[in-house]
């Protein structure tokens, strides 16, 4: 001890001597030796904002109002005015009747029917059957009450417009037209959307689970080996949520049923097609490559599938884009193989096996070159001499 200055104690030994961290002696003994956290950081309030939202989360907060944005400017855009377009049709009349109809058809302002010839009743069902057409109109050459045949399974509203346009046209001639619909949706599908919100769950539930395993707590950043490792595991979980979807809408909701292992075999495509894309663009984008995903999928693939409004009766634009997007081929696959014997599917298939395979092999690729470009890094920092070579990562 020197003179009359006060013992030092350490931090245990107060707390031994005042008991609890909350009796007033250890609340004045600690506050002496720790400075104040209540103080403002130098530079003011805009040293606070740039403390509170760095860049990065403003770029983030930025990107979100733009999908948000676009959300809503998709969605608005090819729904608010469902125009029909090129509505296949097929038409069955007599000899010099049907080159009449056809070109009337044909001629309508706006373009809303393809007409096309065909032999017979049988012929046009056909057609409607392997999804050359969506609706057939039958001319009676003996009376003023003609039929139209749809199938609202492909899609009600097109149906329902294909009724319109036929109804309009009969008035305008003094005729009738009766509509008989050949495929209507199981009782349990009401109308004709289950389709739509299956896919829809697959395609939400690939993505997510994808970005999940990237951005989990302890994530080590992708390699070849951890993105074989995640893409293995992505598969069992594709084959589970195929099981899964399958069983909601067979057994449970008995929506889609008696197309057990062939929609098993669908959703286990679309789902490692979606998470396979989603982490190809993580891995190659980084945080950006999750906005590009939900950006495909959500606002645009969406809107475009199909599900709400079949590719004739939208705009342009979502109509090109709809069955190139994993949504909108999901969607088609779907319904096609429940209600039209897996006609008209082809090309379906053959997308969603590109975004899967495409998928797995970009996000291979760009694994192998983020570990080229690392590799280069620390090669760089040894051969310079500025610092040791950093130990391999684990």
């Amino acid at each position: 001890m020197t003179g009359n200055k006060p013992p030092q104690y350490a931090k245990s030994e107060i707390h031994t001597a005042f008991g609890v961290p909350g009796h007033p002696g250890y609340m004045r003994a600690m506050s002496a030796e720790s400075p104040s956290t209540s103080a403002a950081p130098a530079g003011g309030f805009l040293a606070e904002l740039r403390d509170a939202v760095s860049f990065r989360a403003f770029g983030l907060v930025l990107g979100g109002l733009l999908i948000q944005l676009a959300f809503t400017v998709s969605y608005l855009g090819a729904f608010h005015s469902p125009t029909p377009h090129r509505i296949p049709v097929a038409v069955v009349a007599p000899g010099e009747a049907s080159v009449q109809i056809v070109a009337k058809l044909n001629g309508l302002d706006g373009d809303p029917v393809k007409a096309t010839a065909v032999a017979g009743e049988s012929a046009a069902r056909e057609r409607i059957m392997d999804r050359r057409a969506d609706a057939a109109f039958l001319f009676n050459a003996t009376g003023t009450k003609d039929t139209l045949l749809v199938a609202s399974a492909g899609g009600p509203s097109v149906s329902q417009t294909a009724s319109q346009l036929a109804q309009r046209i009969e008035a305008g001639q003094k005729r009738q037209v009766v509509v008989t619909d050949i495929r209507a949706p199981n009782s349990g599908d009401g109308r004709g959307m289950t389709s739509f919100y299956l896919v829809l769950g697959w395609v939400v539930g690939g993505y997510l689970t994808a970005t999940i395993m990237n951005m989990s707590a302890g994530s080590r950043p992708a390699n070849r080996h951890r993105i074989t490792i995640r893409l293995a595991v992505l598969g069992l979980y594709a084959i589970v949520s195929g099981v899964a979807g399958a069983v909601i809408v067979g057994p449970v909701f008995d929506a889609l049923s008696g197309h057990f292992w062939a929609l098993t075999g669908i959703g286990t495509l679309v789902v490692f097609a979606s998470a396979a894309t989603s982490l190809a663009l993580q891995t190659l984008l980084g945080m950006l490559g999750t906005g590009v995903t939900i950006l495909l999928f959500v606002v645009l693939g969406n809107p475009s599938s199909g599900g709400v409004y079949p590719s004739v009766l939208l705009p342009g634009f979502w109509s090109a884009i709809g069955q190139a997007l994993p949504p909108g081929a999901g969607t088609t696959l779907v319904r096609n193989t429940v209600y039209f014997g897996a006609h008209a599917t082809s090309i379906a298939w053959s997308v969603l096996a590109a975004y899967a395979v495409g998928g797995a092999a970009v996000a291979l690729v760009a694994a192998w070159w983020r570990e080229r470009r690392k590799a280069a890094a620390v090669g760089a920092v040894g051969s310079d001499g500025s610092g040791p070579d950093p130990a391999p990562a684990g």
